[in-house]
């Protein structure tokens, strides 16, 4: 029986998740039909543009992202100081960027006056969205269910157009972290769709490289890069992006010559920090996905996490023991 949402989705465990989406179909989300001769690269940039935009709407923030053929994995990051630090009218205006909401908020949206009954009525519904806007299972939907319309009504068919709702893994540490992203970043490559990571069209990766050229931050919209942990740091990713890039480019060369193989480059120096070998970084980049389940970190933060979530069984424990300890 398949674990519970809530059992797989907590911020008392780790506010980083690795996510993805597979289709259900024998059609490609995106890339050509060899049977039917049509041709679907399109959808790839309406998935890149959905997770973008929906970065900016939410309180979570997009750390990595890759659009396949007919799948496609993001990395968020839950900014719940974000989101209790939300005005109402900022909540009201976000969530109207989504859906409709109700003549109340239209009425509050528009600076009209509200009576008591009426402003306890809207209160109500900003406090459930002020949730949601820090909630990926709505992210995810508010991602997913779009572009299954849109892709029905571009195939002229009615359906399911993902196999099951989608999987997450809980990223319990920085190790688990920077694998988990460089994982995903690398899913071109690995997949001979891309030779470099700065061609890997539609993920994260060539995004941040083109802003980096372009040295302009409005264009970026992924979460950024702030360095070191230590106390008091800004909001973002614990690396150094040269440090990051650098590390997935010598991860990509290792992968395209041997898949297993070993890293005749000098290591990045994110992977002296983190205290991992070449070998186990292979595997990690290579097998994230099949090697871990629901919580992937260290053993003492797999056991913590576990506990606090109240699982009596620690999902890939001798896998995490082996390779992020």
């Amino acid at each position: 029986m398949p674990t519970p949402r809530k059992h797989q989705i907590s911020l008392d465990a780790t506010p980083y998740y690795h996510c993805t989406s597979r289709c259900v179909r024998r059609a490609f989300l995106c890339g050509l039909d060899t049977l039917t001769g049509k041709d679907y690269e399109h959808r790839r940039q309406w998935v890149e543009d959905r997770i973008l935009f929906l970065g900016e709407v939410f309180c979570i923030d997009v750390c990595a992202y890759a659009v396949m053929s007919n799948h496609h994995h993001v990395v968020l990051h839950i900014n719940s100081a974000e989101a209790h630090n939300l005005s109402h009218l900022e909540v009201c205006e976000r969530w109207h960027k989504l859906y409709k909401g109700t003549r109340l908020t239209q009425k509050f949206l528009r600076g009209g006056t509200l009576d008591e009954a009426q402003w306890q009525a809207v209160k109500i519904k900003l406090d459930e969205w002020r949730f949601n806007l820090a909630n990926i299972s709505r992210f995810m939907s508010c991602l997913n269910e779009p572009i299954a319309r849109m892709a029905n009504a571009e195939d002229q068919c009615t359906g399911r157009f993902w196999e099951s709702r989608f999987k997450s893994q809980a990223l319990l540490d920085e190790k688990a972290l920077a694998a988990c992203m460089a994982y995903v970043d690398l899913n071109p490559v690995r997949a001979k769709m891309a030779v470099t990571p700065e061609n890997s069209d539609h993920t994260s990766i060539k995004r941040r490289i083109d802003h980096l050229k372009a040295q302009n931050p409005e264009t970026l919209k992924l979460s950024e890069f702030v360095g070191n942990p230590r106390e008091s740091m800004p909001q973002g990713l614990p690396f150094h992006l040269p440090d990051y890039i650098e590390l997935v480019d010598t991860t990509g060369r290792a992968i395209r010559e041997n898949k297993r193989g070993h890293i005749d480059n000098q290591l990045p120096s994110i992977l002296d920090r983190l205290n991992i070998s070449s070998r186990e970084w292979l595997v990690l980049t290579t097998q994230f996905e099949s090697q871990f389940k629901s919580l992937v970190g260290c053993k003492a933060r797999l056991l913590h996490a576990a506990s606090t979530l109240g699982l009596k069984r620690k999902p890939a424990y001798r896998n995490c023991k082996a390779l992020l300890n």
